[in-house]
């Protein structure tokens, strides 16, 4: 029997004993390189991180193709629009749209072995693979440097990628947020294909796929708790760094310290704990933020310290690559930011209504800080996600978001945002919110977002930050444009 024929009775007694992890791990192997596939189709390819390596295949000349359970006849997606004016048909999630000549399905953890779609592919023998193992094959491809870490990634890495590009490395990027530079000319924004030979991508520690690739530089941002213990993380990120060829740490973290291979290849925001990158003199100018890496002034359209170390990150990659400290001022001087971090929606009758990413304990309260410099009032909205998670966070968000709030501050959550599928929806976000109360701080708990608003109005002084925060929920953008409208 050939080495063919033996895999398909193989993937027919998985099949029939349900086995789609091991189906996935077994086809893993038979799709080694870029090369072995030539007509991907992406279940679930509105997902940022799926959109972005959609995009990137299309750019390097794959016929792509995808669908999406957010995809309707008759109902406008804007995700849909720019995929398919890049190329990319999309299809309601029914399996229309995988075909014979389909060679290779690309799917989400999110995506569940009874799809419909994950049907089709098994019975017409189509190999299957997870999203992260495939940006693997595709980082493996490349001259890679993987972003890691449990906050900054998208930005960081935008920020990189933008210091590359002003320096005529033409890199490529595959991103898990929009880069407003690259949303201006009518993209998505997560994805591009540069001529050089660079790739900077997010390496994912929430579902551990941050273990599978194998980049030339590998950058560790920081280390909290989010999705997994903390020692679960560290074996996570012990594994990327010695995956990596090159490792780079921050020094002014305490974890990720723990990591270094050189401190004269680290960077660093803490006289204590000096490296080769150090940054110092941060000053928050209402919507502007200044500083020094080696004594070189930088200057960016940016609140909050914590983008002040993810300039420094991305300044310490580019260094390695030859960017002189001087071009990655210039550059960040000119980066417009990314899609829903710490985006300034406007100003109207003195209150900014900013909308921001921020999901997890360390992020919220970072989040909150950076607009703390911007009006002497901050009212924050936080809507969680998952159940799960919500549970084994509760703690570390009455923590941290308790801890940076000011007297004149008030924190408010609307109910936990739920995507489907067989939670147990054992906790609320009123709980966190009682949490919050009994610590002494202004905390409100309104369960229905849409009347959140209404709610908080009475609240509004004529100098005062509205933050938004929250992440996964695909809706969030036009929330954050209802509430600007109604403001």
């Amino acid at each position: 029997m050939s080495a063919v024929s033996c895999f398909f009775v193989l993937l027919g007694r998985l099949a029939r004993e349900k086995s789609f992890s091991v189906i996935i791990s077994f086809i893993c192997t038979m799709i080694g390189s870029i090369n072995d596939f030539k007509n991907p189709f992406f279940i679930g390819i509105a997902g940022s991180g799926m959109s972005a390596i959609a995009q990137y295949l299309k750019g390097i000349g794959k016929n792509v193709s995808g669908s999406d359970r957010f995809f309707a006849p008759g109902e406008f997606n804007e995700i849909k629009v720019k995929l398919e004016e890049e190329g990319i048909p999309c299809y309601v999630q029914n399996g229309e749209g995988i075909t014979e000549s389909t060679d290779l399905v690309v799917v989400s953890s999110a995506i569940e072995d009874t799809v419909v779609e994950v049907q089709k592919a098994k019975q017409l023998n189509i190999p299957i693979i997870r999203r992260s193992e495939l940006l693997a094959i595709i980082a493996h491809s490349k001259r890679t440097i993987a972003v890691g870490g449990t906050s900054g990634k998208s930005t960081t890495s935008a920020m990189l990628f933008d210091i590359l590009e002003y320096a005529g490395l033409q890199p490529s990027i595959i991103s898990g947020a929009g880069l407003i530079s690259i949303i201006r000319r009518g993209k998505i924004g997560n994805a591009k294909v540069g001529k050089g030979d660079w790739l900077v991508i997010e390496a994912d520690e929430s579902d551990g796929s941050i273990v599978q690739y194998k980049p030339e530089i590998g950058l560790l941002l920081n280390v909290d708790k989010d999705h997994q213990e903390i020692n679960e993380l560290m074996d996570l990120f012990n594994t990327f760094k010695n995956n990596s060829q090159q490792f780079v740490v921050n020094q002014s973290h305490p974890l990720a310290r723990q990591l270094s291979r050189n401190a004269d290849h680290d960077f660093s925001a803490d006289p204590g704990f000096p490296a080769g990158y150090m940054a110092s003199g941060f000053q928050q100018n209402g919507l502007e933020i200044s500083f020094q890496i080696n004594g070189m002034d930088f200057n960016m359209q940016l609140i909050g310290k914590h983008n002040m170390e993810n300039a420094l990150a991305a300044t310490t990659i580019a260094g390695l690559l030859g960017v002189k400290v001087e071009t990655s001022a210039e550059a960040l001087r000119r980066y417009e930011g990314i899609f829903r971090r710490h985006q300034v929606l406007g100003n109207k009758n003195g209150v900014w209504l900013i909308d921001d990413y921020a999901h997890n304990p360390v992020k919220c309260a970072a989040a909150i800080e950076a607009c703390q410099a911007v009006a002497p009032k901050v009212i924050a909205w936080f809507q969680p996600h998952g159940y799960k998670p919500t549970k084994f966070l509760r703690n570390d968000f009455v923590k941290e978001i308790g801890r940076v709030l000011r007297r004149e501050d008030e924190i408010w959550m609307s109910e936990i945002f739920y995507a489907g599928g067989t939670a147990t929806k054992d906790i609320s976000a009123h709980d966190l919110i009682n949490d919050l109360k009994v610590s002494g701080k202004s905390a409100f708990f309104v369960e229905n977002r849409n009347d959140w608003l209404e709610a908080v109005r009475p609240h509004l002084t004529g100098n005062c930050v509205l933050l938004l925060m929250a992440a996964r929920d695909p809706s969030l953008e036009q929330f954050a444009k209802q509430v600007w409208s109604a403001l």
